[in-house]
């Protein structure tokens, strides 16, 4: 079925560039982008088109699609009720390419006109220990560009450097906001900048402490990655020739702390909403959409299942998911106010189970060694210290376990595993036949599991139960 494209309605010869964006991918196309479109057909706010800046010698094809077509590009945003609709989005007014030309990268930052620096440069991308706690001084890059502050190699770098001429020109200061999926996200991003900032040139690390803000802010759109495949889809559905689309689901939300020093878009207009603290609703999606994501993902893989559409049509799946959500997270989720908790956890299960935005559950088990301590930990803490039954994560340990270890599904399939920060000392304890030493990995080894003898005993029955008896027999027993 076609679906008519809506284009937009405003002069982009009239837009002004206000915000900088860092990391120009799927998702920031299909979420700050699809935002700004829209609040841009409002004559009093076209002085917040964006300049999107890719800093990575991989970014040369978008880069290169992308100016073929003027910045312009489609959004196809799938219903889960069937009906999609197709947007041309023009709020990508410029784009800079920095391995290309470096210092149009901090010209860009340094102009007058531009009151916002937006992030989309994953978790790693911050550069922070995940111990620690503390910013990675000692890497390489960063070394680099500590000490030769006008050749930057990083974001870090290049985002100092533009400040540096900032401040020469007298342009005054502006927001740092982080859109990355993280907890905390402007905290995150305030340390990394003033570490590297504090470190490079502390006259600089002066001047932000006033110029510079850093809001908190929670994100969420489940946006797949797009295929060659879904490209000839796309473009066929909307009767286009767009080499680099994006399609994502019907549901978006953006909640960001009313911190701006100089001045933002009312992007509220078109439904984002501010507020004076976001922990609420950070807290409620990574507690449920996040950790339900983890929860399902590797069980699902290890079924045989290879997208989370599929996984999501299987009963089995659901209502384990369903009980995780309900029984094991919803005491440890003060809902924000105005937002109905019920409804937002039917809304996870129909999102999920979305056939028209076929996320791939390899994406879902990616780094795990991440996911598991800011979605399941914290709240696997409060379970092990209120004595709440354990089954529904003791399994999860048991098959994140098996994943790591064996490598082949229930159907005899062999598949890959992609853990960027897993450490041969990690692999030492997943392929030890001790199942209580895959506890001291890396994620794990500082919250004492091992002293949780409801939790060692259940995780130990299931990792005996997933490899006798196979994870669909192992899953049925918590379910049934």
């Amino acid at each position: 079925m076609e679906t008519n494209l809506i284009g937009y309605q405003y002069d982009r010869t009239k837009i002004k560039t206000g915000i900088v964006h860092i990391g120009v991918g799927n998702f920031h196309r299909a979420h700050e982008q699809y935002y700004t479109n829209l609040i841009l057909e409002n004559s009093d706010q076209q002085q917040w088109g964006i300049c999107g800046i890719a800093l990575l010698p991989s970014d040369a094809s978008l880069v290169e699609k992308l100016k073929k077509q003027n910045g312009e590009y489609t959004l196809t945003i799938c219903g889960r009720d069937g009906h999609d609709e197709a947007y041309k989005i023009g709020s990508l007014t410029e784009l800079i390419w920095g391995v290309e030309n470096p210092g149009a990268v901090s010209d860009k930052i340094a102009d007058a006109d531009v009151k916002i620096i937006t992030l989309t440069i994953t978790e790693g991308g911050y550069n922070i220990d995940k111990h620690s706690n503390a910013f990675n001084i000692e890497n390489e890059d960063i070394q680099h560009d500590v000490l030769n502050p006008d050749t930057p190699k990083t974001v870090f770098g290049f985002v100092a450097q533009g400040l540096r001429k900032r401040i020469a020109s007298g342009n005054g200061g502006l927001t740092i906001l982080s859109c990355d999926n993280l907890q905390h996200n402007g905290n995150t991003a305030k340390n990394a900048f003033m570490s590297f900032f504090e470190a490079q040139n502390k006259d600089l690390a002066h001047w932000a402490k006033t110029n510079i803000s850093f809001p908190n802010s929670m994100v969420d759109r489940i946006t797949p990655a797009t295929l060659p495949e879904n490209v000839e889809w796309l473009n066929k559905k909307n009767t286009t020739t767009d080499a680099v689309p994006v399609y994502c689901e019907d549901f978006v939300q953006w909640v960001i702390e009313d911190n701006f020093i100089a001045g933002r878009p009312n992007w509220e207009r078109v439904g984002v909403e501010f507020t004076e603290d976001v922990s609420q609703y950070e807290n409620m999606k990574l507690s449920l959409l996040n950790a339900s994501h983890t929860l399902l993902s590797y069980p699902s893989f290890l079924m045989g299942y290879r997208k989370v559409d599929d996984a999501m049509h299987d009963q089995l799946i659901i209502r384990f998911v369903q009980d995780f959500m309900n029984i094991d997270i919803t005491p440890y989720v003060p809902a924000p106010k105005g937002t109905d908790l019920e409804l937002y956890k039917k809304t996870l299960i129909e999102r999920f189970a979305n056939r028209s935005v076929s996320d791939q559950l390899s994406r879902l088990c990616f780094d795990g060694f991440s996911k598991f301590p800011v979605y399941i930990m914290p709240n696997l803490s409060k379970m092990i210290k209120d004595g709440k039954d354990l089954k529904r994560v003791t399994f999860l340990f048991a098959a994140y376990r098996h994943y790591l270890k064996y490598k082949t599904d229930s159907e005899n399939a062999a598949y890959d595993i992609a853990e960027p920060w897993l450490t041969p000392d990690d692999s030492k304890w997943i392929q030890s036949n001790n199942p209580t030493d895959f506890l001291n990995i890396a994620p794990f080894k500082n919250y004492s599991l091992g002293s949780s003898e409801q939790f060692i005993e259940g995780y130990i029955h299931f990792t005996e139960m997933i490899k006798e008896k196979g994870i669909k027999s192992a899953i049925k027993t918590i379910v049934d």
